[in-house]
């Protein structure tokens, strides 16, 4: 394991005031290490300073405000304390270990993994990665079964051999002779771009930090690229992403030169908030340009322009889309520009109006809205494609504009069902991929002309132990107000249900994104253990439209976990668990729903994962990346959201005297998304306040941020997290001897 920690000596020495703080806080345990629980004895101080808020008359107090601060050499003690004694628990867990040597066996079944292929000319570019490489590197083929040769290996740049490194994204020009390519350090999720030369495989001297996730569009001239960059590389930075400023970069230019095109200060008539991300972008046949306001409020918030106004002084911008039309998606192909919207339609419609005058209150319907959930539009050079989902499975139907007709697209196996375009500006060829709980998937190229499926060059046949022997089984089951919310689950035949199998279930339910299935070579390796995997689908979701996520969302987000908890109710009902052996899990924005979910049904699990997980909402907004995500869960800024803050914030609910679940507790001291106090507050207040002799642990991951591509990390923190869970709720291999963990 390589953690990246910090020099206590150095800590110790910043500040004589800093010294005497921790030392009290160390003494401070000692007084107390008495009442706390066995298993807490070595657990570093954490001392309530209490702070008093008031909300719209609601006095709110919050003992731990202090660890906000994660610059303070306490604080860095305090969190590094605890990933320590969390590190020493973990590590007596007979079954961890056991648990990462699957992750890596079922990881080298796998011949070789490809992702994001993408042609420009006549070269294909793509990721692969080896059983026996931690990242991804990239690679380049003249034609699309042609030898293959690398361009790029992340880990040739590496200066620290203690840190992670990895290629974020890497976007090729449309001639495919320049590719630019978004560089990760330490798990960071902000990239520094550069931009290489195929022939040579030699990068050009320019370097533009503190990019997210790397991503760029091309000029259609090959001559620059279009950007927006984050403020600051600092993930804590709270003006990191706030005015951020789309611009544009010329090859051979100095970045700091890059003119600003698209902003709040240089369009002050567009009503752009602080928290909007201005980016600019082509249409697929580069004639037209694009600005849209990004945010977490999935309704397009657009305009374009000819992209001849580049080279002009001002950008002239038509309206294209309005919040207020709630259209989630636009495309153009030929004339004609098709629009997913979901005005007057839970379930979405698709729309076309003319491209060079659009108008969504105007525009024809083209799909009227039906029982199944559209998810997404996408296009080759001449096709439409609509993905259509029944709630959990997905198909996809194609639509010809010269023809005017629709067809299905024959995928021949039901689950997650998606098509990407090998070069949309240029030719209609594409990948249709499948996957599914219980089924690897498959890959297939597929030419909408002949309307026919072949296995893709590209695809890599895998073959696991056990998969023969999954079960799926599909519910719905009936929640706290008699919705019925779907459930899938996962196991293997012959189950037993008895209440004594351990079954890990996982919930998201935000931003509208659904739980489609799909398969994971780590959920096979719990299954293969006897292990339920319940996938629950909660309300903020968009499993059955646009009303289901609008149900899960600001003031209606109790009914999430309430969700949540319904299906864990029916699990231990019809005794496929029980409290004993039931294990709940939520990660990020999940935070909220695991979150509440224990702390208003302690009694349901036997443990929970937290994984950086947002548990303060009502001090969410204090994050960097917290005024971005305000319209999504609300503001403390309105009386009424405010309260709907306070209703999803775990650390609030948290009652002294109350025997809770076992907790681990998971944060990145790089995430950008989620602060590493976000979890670490709710840490701290559950080992102060339950009464039930269960650990809660806080890891600390500082070779990660939100997520990270480096398979050794990813597959340490998850084991962890598992192996932990495994142990409270009861699983055989998982449990350590009586005096190992304390």
């Amino acid at each position: 394991m390589c953690v990246l920690t910090f020099n206590q000596s150095n800590l110790f020495t910043k500040t004589t005031v800093a010294m005497r703080t921790i030392l009290l806080g160390l003494l401070a345990l000692t007084v107390t290490a008495a009442s706390l629980p066995a298993w807490a004895q070595n657990l570093p101080a954490t001392p309530k300073r209490p702070v008093t808020d008031t909300y719209f008359g609601k006095t709110v107090v919050d003992n731990y405000r202090w660890l906000e601060d994660t610059k303070s050499p306490e604080v860095q003690a305090w969190f590094k304390a605890q990933g320590d004694y969390t590190v020493q628990t973990l590590d007596q867990i007979p079954g961890r270990d056991q648990l990462i040597k699957t992750f890596e066996d079922y990881d080298k079944l796998l011949a070789v993994r490809y992702g994001e292929i993408k042609r420009r000319g006549t070269r294909y570019f793509y990721r692969k990665t080896l059983p026996s490489e931690k990242v991804g590197k990239l690679y380049v083929r003249e034609s699309k079964t042609g030898p293959e040769k690398l361009l790029f290996d992340p880990l040739t740049l590496a200066t620290d051999k203690q840190k992670s490194y990895a290629m974020t994204a890497f976007t090729p020009s449309p001639n495919g002779q320049l590719v630019v390519i978004g560089l990760q350090e330490g798990g960071a999720e902000l990239s520094t771009l550069r931009t290489m030369t195929v022939a040579t495989k030699a990068f050009r001297p320019e370097t533009i930090p503190a990019v997210f996730g790397g991503s760029v569009d091309w000029l259609p001239d090959n001559s620059g690229f279009l950007y927006t960059p984050q403020n600051s590389n600092d993930p804590k930075d709270p003006q990191g992403n706030l005015n951020t400023k789309a611009r544009l970069h010329r090859l051979g230019s100095s970045p700091k030169a890059d003119p600003e095109l698209f902003s709040r200060t240089k369009n002050p008539n567009m009503g752009i908030r602080p928290d909007q991300y201005p980016i600019l972008y082509f249409s697929n046949d580069y004639t037209q340009l694009y600005g849209e306001l990004s945010s977490v409020d999935r309704r397009a918030n657009a305009w374009f322009a000819a992209p001849a106004d580049l080279g002009k002084p001002t950008i002239t911008w038509k309206r294209l889309a309005a919040p207020t039309d709630s259209v989630y998606s636009y495309l153009k192909i030929g004339s004609r520009l098709y629009l997913h919207s979901v005005k007057g339609a839970p379930n979405g419609r698709v729309l076309v109006t003319d491209a060079a005058a659009p108008n969504p209150a105007t525009a024809k319907v083209l799909l009227p809205e039906g029982a199944q959930n559209i998810t997404r539009l996408t296009s080759t050079k001449d096709y439409l494609f609509v993905t259509l989902s029944d709630g959990i499975n997905e198909h996809l139907r194609q639509y010809d504009p010269r023809t005017q007709q629709w067809a299905d697209v024959p995928v021949p196996t039901r689950g997650t069902v998606g098509i990407e375009p090998y070069n949309p500006s240029e030719n209609n060829d594409a990948l249709v991929y499948v996957t599914s709980w219980n089924d690897p998937g498959k890959l297939y190229d597929y030419n909408p002309t002949g309307q026919k499926l072949t296995i893709s060059p590209f695809y890599v046949p895998m073959n696991y132990p056990g998969v023969a022997d999954l079960v799926v089984v599909e519910l719905e089951v009936p929640s706290h107000d008699g919705t019925m919310v779907p459930l899938s689950l996962i196991y293997r035949k012959g189950l037993r249900k008895d209440g004594n199998a351990v079954c890990l279930m996982n919930g998201y339910g935000a931003y509208g994104i659904s739980a489609t299935p799909y398969f994971s070579r780590q959920n096979l390796a719990l299954l293969n253990q006897g292990i339920i995997i319940a996938q629950t689908h909660p309300r903020g979701g968009s499993e059955k439209g646009d009303k289901w996520y609008r149900a899960g969302y600001q003031t209606t987000k109790p009914n999430t976990w309430k969700d949540f908890i319904a299906c864990g109710d029916y699990l231990v009902k019809n005794q496929y668990t029980s409290p004993q052996h039931l294990i709940g899990m939520g990660t990020s924005a999940g935070g909220v729903l695991i979150g509440r979910a224990i702390t208003e049904r302690p009694d349901l699990f036997a443990a929970a994962i937290s994984n950086v997980s947002c548990s303060n909402a009502l001090r969410f907004e204090n994050t960097p990346n917290g005024p971005v995500n305000a319209p999504e869960f609300g503001t403390v800024k309105d009386s009424v959201q405010c309260m709907g803050l306070y209703e999803m914030d775990a650390f609030q609910h948290v009652v002294p005297g109350t025997k809770y679940p076992a907790v681990i507790c998971v944060g990145g001291m790089n995430d950008p998304r989620v602060i590493v106090w976000q979890p670490g507050k709710l840490a701290a207040a559950l080992q102060a306040a339950s009464t039930s002799g269960k650990p809660v642990l806080m890891q600390v991951n500082y070779d990660n941020g939100h997520f990270t591509e480096d398979k050794k990390v990813a597959f340490r923190n998850f084991a962890n997290m598992y192996a932990f869970g495994l142990w409270q709720a009861g699983h055989p291999a998982f449990q350590p001897t009586a005096t190992a963990v304390k």
